[in-house]
């Protein structure tokens, strides 16, 4: 993408966040379920079991035309110092969550394991990979040690359907404390707003990225 494009882009994103933090519970439906069908969010999903009481959570999905092991190889590399996240590039640098994103699949970050640790941001707790099943499903826990941030469940799913198509799943749950810090904190008031407009960005992006010819 051209720098000018990105550019827009990103204002784009900046004033669609704003618009969304202002409003605030007004359109939460629409941004927890964006893109999914009932029967998606009801569903449960690798990763689930892993928050049993959980005080929010989103399911977003997007439909993509190529085969999940097409898609699965930009998630596999998703993190910072890896692949990036595919979303608003300004905004992340902007964050400090990002160096840049990557637009092509790098064969040296295919390799996801188990226990491996995916770092969001320089100043935060890393997640780690709680399952990683290739062409189906990967699952990244946080659980920080004290303060108030919320224990977080960021879960993605492959579900192949006709015509050699695939459906994306992005399921993300959150699980805080009582306490006003961890409410503010781990709570739906900012983190949803703004997660709502990265991650329909990075879906939109990585059915972008794989939809491409090889």
């Amino acid at each position: 993408m051209a720098l000018g494009d990105r550019l827009k882009d990103n204002l784009a994103g900046a004033a669609r966040m704003a618009a969304h933090l202002a409003t605030g519970p007004l359109h939460s439906h629409e941004r927890r379920t964006w893109g999914a069908t009932p029967d998606e969010v009801s569903a449960t999903l690798s990763g689930d079991e892993l928050i049993e009481d959980h005080d929010w959570r989103s399911t977003r999905a997007i439909t993509i035309w190529t085969t999940p092991d097409r898609v699965w190889p930009w998630l596999a590399q998703i993190g910072r110092g890896r692949g990036g996240f595919y979303s608003h590039q300004l905004l992340e640098q902007a964050a400090g969550s990002l160096d840049s994103n990557v637009e092509e699949i790098r064969p040296d970050l295919q390799d996801l394991r188990v226990g491996d640790e995916v770092r969001l941001h320089p100043q935060l707790p890393p997640l780690v990979v709680a399952e990683v099943r290739p062409g189906a499903s990967l699952v990244l826990v946080g659980v920080p040690e004290g303060g108030p941030l919320a224990t977080t469940v960021w879960s993605y799913h492959l579900q192949p359907l006709s015509q050699g198509r695939t459906r994306l799943i992005e399921r993300n749950t959150y699980a805080h404390g009582d306490s006003l810090a961890q409410r503010l904190a781990g709570g739906p008031y900012v983190i949803e707003p703004v997660s709502f407009v990265m991650s329909r960005e990075m879906l939109l992006n990585i059915k972008r990225l794989a939809e491409q010819p090889a």
